[in-house]
């Protein structure tokens, strides 16, 4: 189904995590350190990364740092820290989940499938028509003001220029922009991004709108069409 890179220094991780993916119809490569991953990544992008931590060489959390300077493919970092401070930078260096070690191969395919399906990678749309597809596709094309929101191509443009986001970023976006004016609770806003298996508590999707506000102004320092109404949510401005 999917092209999965898995980066982690840990074998045994490793080959449970392969032949886990691998009975689900993935194609896995595998690579021990920082750098190498990334060096995969960089050259072979796949539809997917998930990266350790805790890495010889190059940390998870500098190939993220990394990868995101060229990229929005989707990322799931593992740790074995059970630190609050690490979940919440990898949100704001633009992580797409995250999962603390030890964990059950059924809740890491489970996060994968969430993942896959919210980047339109999980295969669901392949029994519609080209021709469907293509008007569903524009139907749920948005244009607010500035903002162009492109889905099917998962495009991102303000005042033509292009802002680049990940899956969930885009995901989180999409769901403001439909109904400008209106307000969106964190609990609504995590209903749009994350399925119904994966819990995520307020502070992500602070850091996803955080990290997206920062996006927005480097191509244009008087963004503000995202308002935060402290204690209720947020919404969507036109410009």
């Amino acid at each position: 189904m999917a092209k999965i890179t898995l980066v982690d220094d840990d074998e045994n991780i490793v080959t449970s995590v392969s032949l886990a993916l691998e009975s689900h119809g993935h194609t896995v490569k595998a690579y021990f350190d920082g750098a190498a991953g990334l060096a995969a990544l960089e050259n072979e992008p796949p539809d997917l990364a998930i990266l350790d931590v805790k890495m010889p060489r190059l940390d998870g959390m500098d190939v993220l740092r990394r990868l995101r300077r060229t990229t929005d493919l989707p990322v799931i970092i593992l740790t074995s820290k059970d630190d609050e401070i690490d979940e919440i930078l990898g949100f704001n260096l633009g992580a797409d989940d995250y999962i603390h070690k030890p964990f059950s191969q059924r809740l890491l395919i489970e996060r994968v499938k969430a993942v896959l399906r919210r980047s339109g990678i999980d295969g669901e749309e392949a029994a519609m028509s080209p021709a469907a597809a293509a008007a569903e596709a524009s139907a749920r094309a948005i244009k607010r003001g500035k903002l162009t929101l492109d889905p099917a191509r998962h495009d991102c443009l303000w005042d033509g220029k292009p802002v680049k986001l990940t899956v969930t970023e885009f995901l989180l976006l999409q769901a403001l922009a439909q109904r400008p004016g209106f307000v969106k609770s964190r609990d609504n806003l995590m209903d749009a991004a994350y399925d119904d298996q994966v819990y995520v508590d307020d502070r992500t999707i602070d850091s996803h709108i955080k990290r997206m506000r920062k996006k927005f102004r480097e191509v244009d320092p008087e963004f503000d069409a995202i308002e935060t109404l402290y204690g209720v949510g947020y919404r969507y401005r036109e410009t």
